[in-house]
C-alpha cells in the first residue's frame, strides 16, 4: 500500500470512520488514489463507486455557480440580500452583500441548530432574518452556514431557477460530473456511505443529507446537501488545479480564489477557505496561496496553485457518531503527506482500490 493508503486504513482501524476514499494529483491526473474500509461499520467493503455526503464542501460548488452568475450579469458581488430577497428587506440582513456572504464576513452567527425550534422551511428561513449579528459586517470572519443559506436563495432569485439546476448546469455539466447531486435518487442512495446514527431522526442516515438544517430546507440549499463520488471529486480537483478553465474565465477564477480577508482574523477567498497562519485544517505543507474546503462529515478538497496539485479526501467520520475528533489530526497528516507525494508523469496509472482493502480483508 502507498503511504496515503496506510494512513487512511489505519484511520479505519482506529474507528475514525468506517471508510475513506482519496485522490491526489495534478491536472494531468491522479498520482495516488484509492479507497479503504466499509460503507458502514458492519456494511459492505467500498468498491470506489460510493456516494459521499459532501456537507460543507457544498459551499464552494454553490460559490462556483454564483461566480458564473456574476459573469453573466445576473448578479454582482456588491448586490445585497435586500436586492434579491423581499422577505428580508425589513431586517438588518437586507444590506449584507454577496461578497460578505461568500467570505463569511456578514456577521451572521454560524453553526446555529435552527431546526430544533423551527421545523419547517418557512419558519427556519424567517428565523435567519431574526438572528442577531455577532459582529459588524466586514469586520471579522465568522464561519456561517446561515449566510450560505441566504446566498443560495439569492442565486435562485437572480437566475429564476433552482439551486440544484444552477449547480448542475454551471458546475456538473461542464466537468462531466454525473453523480454530484442534491437529494440522490434511489439508485444513488443505495450506493451511499452511512453517516450518523442520528438521535433527531432515530436511525442511521445514508443517502439523505446529514445536516439537520438542510433536512428542514428540503435538502437543496447553499450550505450543505450535495453528494458526490470519488470520480466526480477527482474531476473537480483536476479542473481547479488547471485553473478552472471549464467553469470560469481566468480573471473570475483568480478573483474567486484570491485572499479577500487578509487584514482580518482568518484567510478566506470567495466561497473557499484559505491557508490560515495557525490552526489550518490541512496542515501547513500546502502553500500560502492554497485554497479548498472541508466538510463536517469528514470530506475535503484542497488546491495548491503554486504546485498545480489537488487533494481530495472523502470519509464518513460522523459514523456512527459525530463526537469523534480523530479526523482533525488525520486530515492534517493526509494533506501534509499529499503535498510532498511524487506527482508521477502525465497519464501514469493510478493506484486503485485493490491496493487498499477493507480492514480485516475483503
Amino acid at each position: 500500500m502507498s503511504p496515503l493508503a496506510e494512513l487512511l486504513a489505519a484511520g479505519c482501524e482506529r474507528q475514525v470512520y468506517s471508510g475513506a476514499a482519496w485522490s491526489v494529483g495534478t491536472a494531468h491526473g491522479p498520482a495516488d488514489r484509492g479507497w479503504t474500509g466499509r460503507r458502514s461499520r458492519d456494511g459492505d467493503a467500498l468498491d470506489g463507486g460510493e456516494l459521499w455526503d459532501l456537507a460543507s464542501v457544498t459551499k464552494p460548488l454553490v460559490g462556483l455557480a454564483v461566480m458564473r452568475l456574476a459573469e453573466t450579469g445576473a448578479l454582482t458581488l456588491d448586490d445585497t440580500v435586500g436586492d434579491h430577497l423581499s422577505g428580508y428587506r425589513d431586517s438588518d440582513k437586507a444590506t449584507l452583500t454577496v461578497r460578505q456572504l461568500l467570505t463569511h464576513t456578514s456577521g451572521l452567527r454560524g453553526g446555529t441548530p435552527l431546526y430544533r425550534d423551527h421545523p419547517t422551511r418557512a419558519a427556519l428561513l424567517a428565523a435567519i432574518g431574526r438572528m442577531p449579528a455577532r459582529t459588524g459586517p466586514g469586520t471579522a470572519v465568522e464561519y456561517s452556514s446561515q449566510g450560505f443559506i441566504l446566498l443560495g436563495l439569492i442565486a435562485e432569485a437572480a437566475a429564476g431557477r433552482s439551486l440544484a439546476d444552477l449547480v448542475r448546469d454551471h458546475v456538473c455539466v461542464p466537468l462531466g460530473l454525473t453523480d454530484t447531486v442534491f437529494t440522490p435518487d434511489a439508485e444513488r442512495r443505495a450506493r451511499a456511505v452511512a453517516t450518523e446514527d442520528c438521535p433527531w431522526r432515530g436511525r442511521v442516515v445514508a443517502g439523505e443529507v446529514h445536516d439537520e438544517n438542510a433536512v428542514v430546507l428540503g435538502g437543496v440549499c447553499g450550505h450543505a446537501g450535495l453528494f458526490a463520488t470519488l470520480d466526480d471529486m477527482e474531476r473537480l480537483g483536476r479542473s481547479l488545479a488547471a485553473g478552472g478553465r471549464e467553469l470560469l474565465r481566468p480573471e473570475t477564477f483568480a478573483l474567486m480564489t484570491a485572499g479577500h480577508t487578509d487584514t482580518l482574523n482568518l484567510r478566506r477567498a470567495l466561497a473557499w477557505q484559505g491557508q490560515d497562519p495557525t490552526g489550518s485544517p490541512v496542515g501547513h505543507t500546502f502553500g500560502p496561496a492554497s485554497f479548498g474546503h472541508t466538510g463536517f462529515t469528514g470530506t475535503s478538497i484542497w488546491i495548491d496553485p503554486a504546485t498545480g496539485r489537488y487533494a481530495v479526501l472523502l470519509t464518513n467520520r460522523v459514523h456512527p457518531t459525530r463526537e469523534g475528533t480523530g479526523i482533525v489530526a488525520l486530515r492534517r497528516a493526509f494533506h501534509d503527506a499529499a503535498a510532498v507525494l511524487p506527482g508521477g508523469p502525465p497519464g501514469a496509472s493510478p493506484r486503485v482500490g485493490a491496493d487498499s482493502p477493507a480492514p480485516g480483508g475483503g
